[in-house]
């Protein structure tokens, strides 16, 4: 192992467990629920930290926005020893029901993004690991959240894949009021394909980490609902997104346990319990 080339992240820099968000100034909101918490690094979208779980080794690390960034510090944290990561993130809700402040965990993504098809075939899935998805929904539903489970839709393209109704119907959100006519209906036939939510990191998490053999998951909160548009329900965002937080931290508490059930096993079942 040596220091890598992007990020600078060095030997003993990144633990086992990672955490995983877009913002550099989340990181550190993750990272004070830690033990021990301190600054490792900070480079460019990268801002990095360590502490501990329980007495287990954690790291927090921001991708910035999309796939590309995203990409790099996985290649990087994976090379220095990171084998499991998780996802706190920011999404816009697709599916009937789902509301700001609501969490959604993924247990894959439709790979509408140009960074993961650069790794693998269109036909290859991104699916998120099950050990993950299931301590996630454990925390989840212990914590009493207003909580979904399924597929994503992971966009290189903010302005171009969202949408906003305007007078009632739905308009581009590009600033010249550009859109194509194979972009028109994305997000409706998303939503019938039964997609949960949109956003821009997970479907190369989960593509890189099942290539490389690693384990993925992600909890996003719902920030706002797709086509952009008021609704009267009100959030306080940054007390949603420090609970969604919470559900992402007992979930990793929770998959360590796991881990230090197997006693050699290659997966975790209930009946490890």
């Amino acid at each position: 192992m040596a220091k890598q080339i992007i990020t600078g992240l060095d030997t003993g820099d990144v633990a086992r467990y990672v955490f995983l968000c877009g913002e550099p100034e989340r990181v550190p909101k993750i990272a004070s629920l830690l033990s021990g918490s301190k600054k490792v690094l900070q480079y460019r979208e990268y801002t990095v930290y360590a502490g501990t779980l329980d007495k287990t080794p954690v790291t927090v690390a921001s991708t910035g926005i999309g796939g590309p960034s995203t990409a790099i510090l996985l290649e990087e944290m994976t090379s220095l020893g990171a084998d499991t990561f998780m996802r706190i993130g920011t999404s816009g809700g697709i599916a009937d029901g789902l509301e700001k402040g609501d969490f959604v965990i993924s247990s894959g993504a439709v790979r509408a993004d140009g960074t993961s098809r650069s790794y693998a075939w269109r036909e290859f899935p991104a699916v998120a690991n099950h050990e993950v998805v299931m301590a996630l929904v454990d925390s989840a539903r212990r914590a009493k959240a207003r909580f979904d489970v399924g597929i994503c839709l992971s966009v290189d393209g903010f302005y171009s894949e969202n949408k906003t109704l305007k007078d009632g119907k739905v308009a581009p959100m590009s600033q010249t009021g550009y859109m194509p006519s194979f972009m028109a209906n994305r997000l409706a036939d998303a939503k019938q394909m039964g997609v949960k939510n949109i956003e821009m990191e997970n479907a190369t998490i989960f593509t890189l980490c099942s290539l490389f053999g690693l384990r993925a998951g992600a909890i996003c909160t719902i920030s706002d609902v797709v086509p952009w548009h008021p609704t009267e329900k009100v959030i306080d965002f940054e007390r949603n997104m420090v609970d969604c937080i919470k559900v992402g931290i007992e979930g990793m508490r929770t998959l360590i346990s796991w881990d230090a059930r197997k006693k050699g096993a290659k997966f975790w079942s209930p009946s490890m319990t």
